[in-house]
């Protein structure tokens, strides 16, 4: 693959920086994986507009928060990769009591604007490690409490570089699965009626970029110290100071895929430099050096042993993407 061959762009004044051949191990939490033929972080909402409306129509496009649930194989991505965390920062109360979080915001400042603002319900968003736009794309939630549960209404970007606001109506919203209703009616094959052609999928593809949110009216205070007994409880329990991506497996119905995983005797299992954490087996952790195939092939190794021992599938919660190096 050709990472650094250039893309025309067709429109000029850019304000943000373009970077190409960029490895995505400096942007993602395993720090591993390949390089992007092209990394963009815009200066701002209206600079993020303008580069993607400039974009060929063909151009692979990936939205990227701070790449704390992903996994780039060894071979890099091709195509162009978002930086949202950089630019879309905005945070603020609205006139009616809503909270306006742009993509870009951490989940741990989000809870402490709210809670500094009177609002209790948002505690939860502390003990997540990614982005606004990330928590959408798949509801993130822990702690009992999902994202998608305190949404008003979103803003998506398209790729022709539109605005746009969304209702929760509109997406089929899922355990860690966000999906526009229009998007699932074309992979599934419906038509809302018989003489309304199907859209393409290209022309659906948009990303987050903002959303308003409502939590209750409480003590500030009280939230403030929740927020400190969750951040303590997450210290406490997951292997904070090794890179990691969080929960790799989703939680099967009834019961943890970390309990799962421990009973099969995983933990502490190892492939080159990636690890199943001996503190919480629903994290692999890069103890050193790891590159992204030691990774996959370890979560692939836990998925199978699991189904194997107890005969319950468990399903990758990280996105994975990417080609596989050459010599894979």
């Amino acid at each position: 693959m050709n990472m650094s061959e250039p893309t025309q762009f067709s429109a000029t004044g850019l304000r943000g920086e373009l970077r190409f051949d960029e490895p995505m191990r400096r942007h993602t939490s395993w720090r591993a994986g390949g390089a992007a033929q092209r990394v963009y972080q815009a200066a701002d909402m209206d600079d993020l507009q303008h580069f993607l409306h400039s974009l060929p129509v063909d151009e692979p496009l990936i939205a990227l928060g701070l790449g704390s649930n992903l996994l780039v194989r060894d071979g890099g991505v091709r195509g162009t990769v978002l930086l949202m965390h950089g630019a879309l920062g905005e945070l603020s109360l609205q006139e009616d009591g809503s909270i306006y979080a742009q993509a870009g915001v951490p989940g741990a400042k989000l809870a402490r604007f709210a809670a500094l603002h009177g609002c209790r319900g948002a505690e939860f968003f502390a003990g997540i490690p990614g982005t606004m736009g990330g928590m959408l794309a798949m509801n993130a939630g822990c702690y009992g409490g999902e994202t998608w549960q305190h949404v008003s209404r979103v803003q998506v970007v398209t790729r022709r570089g539109e605005l746009l606001e969304r209702t929760p109506q509109e997406y089929e919203i899922g355990y860690r699965s966000v999906i526009l209703r229009s998007k699932w009616k074309v992979e599934s094959g419906k038509r809302e009626s018989s003489d309304s052609p199907l859209p393409t999928l290209h022309s659906l593809e948009e990303f987050f970029v903002g959303a308003w949110l409502r939590f209750e009216a409480g003590d500030g205070g009280v939230a403030r110290q929740e927020i400190k007994s969750l951040l303590s409880r997450r210290i406490s329990s997951q292997p904070l100071n090794l890179p990691n991506a969080g929960s790799v497996f989703r939680n099967p119905p009834g019961d943890f895929a970390a309990r799962l995983i421990e009973q099969c005797g995983l933990k502490g299992r190892q492939i080159g430099g990636a690890q199943v954490s001996e503190k919480h087996a629903n994290f692999i952790v890069n103890i050193g050096d790891a590159t992204a195939a030691d990774i996959e092939n370890l979560i692939n190794e836990v998925r199978a042993t699991v189904a194997a021992q107890t005969g319950v599938d468990l399903h990758p919660e990280v996105k994975i993407m990417g080609e596989y190096a050459k010599h894979e």
